[in-house]
């Protein structure tokens, strides 16, 4: 009769062949002869009673593979044909003394290939860690021939010494545990133990998941705690989390899974169970971090903050295929998910605070003009933050699909690439960035009005629009709203900068006849002396304050000055020498002092300096420019 406790596949009287042969479809033919029969169950005793724990101390304190694999691999080939004779045995007689045999060497079996299994994965945590079997992915093939014990090809000691030659020990002891492993689970699953086989495996491998989890510093943490966070230890977090994830997916779960694919390769729904239980926690943690955070980072007062989003949402976005590939199982589909929601919230988040900023700008209500007509803060800020999002753009483009700013219809033809038309629309990316900076020029133009001076406005409107657009022509921006919006606005750059000329400079030039070279009579020529000295001195006075950051615009507009200011003075002055030679006081400036003060302007910061310096030359005797040519 049966004995209590051992499995009713085999001590059951009620089970038929017919019950045996759907739970072991892949059973070899049957044997049939007595005396086949008689000899597996005697060599079965011999193999399997030797490592017998409960009879005998050397089985209880020595490890059978890592004593002798060649000894390790006959157990196994033992125990497979213990189990088609027992197979045999059920369909003959079920309560045959030959199969009460079989049983209770079964059980020893199964309970030492437990404990087998058991000491190979606490032994080997080191060598089974996940970053050792993901390096493996790459050659999943190079020793899979180890684990089919079943073969009678296998290869010996000396073929596992040759192939692994060309990988490290470590690979080597990683390979060796990883076919061992699979061979035992084959045998105890195939032998209907795979319940014991799975609960160990979980247990262990999901310790080292766990392990691995919080190792990366990464932790589960309700919405409300991370509420009361304050941001600087908020972004702690987002920074562990950022330099974990790569490594979690790359590494930890990718590991895992081919860990777990590799150990219950003989069926698909064990190793689904076994991995989803074991990395379903943490990677829900991973990748239910990112939404929380994301659901009050637009609480959070700083626009910059935006950024530590986009870096979640791109860790999560561009590890999608492997993500989607580790946890492709049914069982695990919560995870991709989880990591879906993350990424809707994020992206939800970030268009909130790009909606933000722009009121931002809005808002600006700073109406102390800028000394010089320089470039104003809200431009350094705006265009900052402007190019650091465009480094972002693969991201944003995804973010943004679908949720354009206000329609075309309310923005300026001139703001966008021609090359768009109705049949071909802006993508919603570049709408944004587009708009974001018409806004701010839109502001800028209400504070060019704060300066006092008209010639002023449009000098601080050229100094915004150039900054502006050399950060367009220097960062990514530049792809998003393309090369005719860069050309289009450098023209407006020159506008400005030739209204800033015409009313800054233009009284000085009108002080000169229109024909600088014609004779006119001394006392004409004299007052034109006069009125060119008095306009040049004020006219300089004013703009010497004057201050323009590019260098390029900078010598633009001096050189442009200098050519109608000193070649219309040169041409006045050299015709009508005969006028200023008997009166010295009367030309203050010759023509290459006027070039020199010219060259000193738009500095900045030395515009009182500079005037007192003309005053004084204009007021000396001035004999230096004023000698015979």
């Amino acid at each position: 009769m049966p004995r209590k406790g051992m499995r009713s596949l085999f001590f059951s009287s009620k089970a038929s062949a017919s019950s045996l042969s759907q739970n072991y479809p892949s059973t070899p033919a049957r044997i049939s002869s007595d005396a086949s029969m008689e000899r597996i169950l005697t060599i079965s005793e011999s193999v399997i009673g030797k490592w017998n724990s409960d009879a005998s101390s050397y089985a209880r304190v020595t490890s059978l593979f890592y004593e002798n694999r060649r000894e390790a691999r006959d157990f196994i080939r033992c125990v497979n044909e213990l189990q088609r004779c027992m197979h045999s045995l059920v369909a003959e007689d079920a309560n045959s003394e030959k199969l009460v045999r079989g049983q209770c060497l079964m059980e020893v079996a199964m309970k030492r290939l437990q404990k087998e299994f058991y000491q190979i994965l606490s032994m080997n945590r080191a060598h089974l860690d996940p970053e050792s079997v993901s390096a493996r992915s790459s050659r999943a093939s190079t020793l899979s021939s180890l684990s089919d014990y079943e073969d009678e090809d296998v290869l010996a000691e000396d073929d596992i010494r040759v192939a692994g030659e060309s990988i490290s020990e470590v690979e080597d002891v990683s390979n060796v545990a990883m076919a061992d492993l699979r061979a035992i689970a084959e045998c105890m699953i195939s032998s209907g133990y795979a319940k014991e086989c799975v609960k160990i495996y979980k247990i262990i491998r999901k310790s080292i998941v766990d392990e691995g989890i919080y190792k990366l510093g990464v932790e589960k943490m309700s919405s409300s705690h991370i509420q009361k966070m304050d941001w600087n230890s908020l972004e702690l977090r987002i920074n562990n989390w950022l330099s974990g994830v790569k490594i979690a997916v790359k590494t930890l779960f990718n590991g895992e899974r081919i860990l777990c694919d590799h150990v219950f390769a003989a069926s698909d729904s064990i190793r689904e169970s076994c991995f989803a239980e074991i990395t379903r926690e943490g990677a829900q943690i991973l990748f239910g971090f990112p939404e929380p955070v994301a659901k009050i980072g637009k609480k959070k007062d700083s626009p910059e903050k935006v950024f530590r989003l986009l870096d979640m949402y791109t860790a999560i976005s561009g590890q999608w295929p492997d993500i989607e590939s580790i946890f492709s199982f049914e069982s695990t589909s919560a995870v991709l998910s989880q990591a879906i929601a993350s990424l809707i919230r994020l992206g939800e988040s970030v268009r909130a605070m790009l909606t933000e900023f722009e009121a931002t700008i809005h808002k600006d209500s700073s109406k102390s003009p800028v000394p010089g007509g320089g470039v104003h803060p809200l431009t350094v800020r705006v265009t900052d933050y402007v190019t650091l999002l465009a480094d972002y753009s693969n991201v944003l483009a995804d973010i943004l699909a679908g949720h354009p700013p206000p329609s075309k219809s309310s923005l300026p033809e001139s703001y966008f690439d021609t090359s768009y038309s109705d049949d071909f629309p802006e993508p919603a990316i570049s709408l944004r960035f587009a708009w974001l900076i018409l806004v701010l020029l839109c502001k800028l133009d209400g504070k060019a009005k704060h300066h006092k001076e008209v010639s002023l406005s449009y000098l601080f409107l050229a100094n915004n629009l150039q900054h502006i657009v050399n950060r367009v022509r220097t960062s990514n921006v530049k792809y998003l709203l393309g090369d005719e919006w860069v050309a289009s606005h450098e023209a407006k750059v020159k506008q400005f900068a030739a209204n800033y000329e015409r009313l800054g400079w233009g009284g000085v030039i009108g002080s000169l006849p229109e024909d600088p070279t014609a004779a006119m009579p001394v006392a004409k020529a004299k007052e034109c002396f006069r009125r060119f000295n008095t306009s040049f001195e004020q006219a300089h006075r004013k703009q010497s304050v004057c201050v323009v950051q590019d260098s390029k615009l900078r010598d633009e507009i001096k050189v442009s000055i200098a050519r109608k200011v000193v070649g219309a003075y040169r041409e006045f002055y050299d015709a009508n020498r005969a006028v200023w030679r008997g009166e010295r006081d009367l030309v203050r400036y010759a023509p290459e002092d006027v070039g020199n003060y010219l060259s000193d302007l738009f500095f900045g910061g030395a515009g009182s300096g500079s005037s007192s310096s003309l005053s004084s030359t204009s007021n000396s005797s001035h004999s230096r420019p004023l000698r015979s040519r």
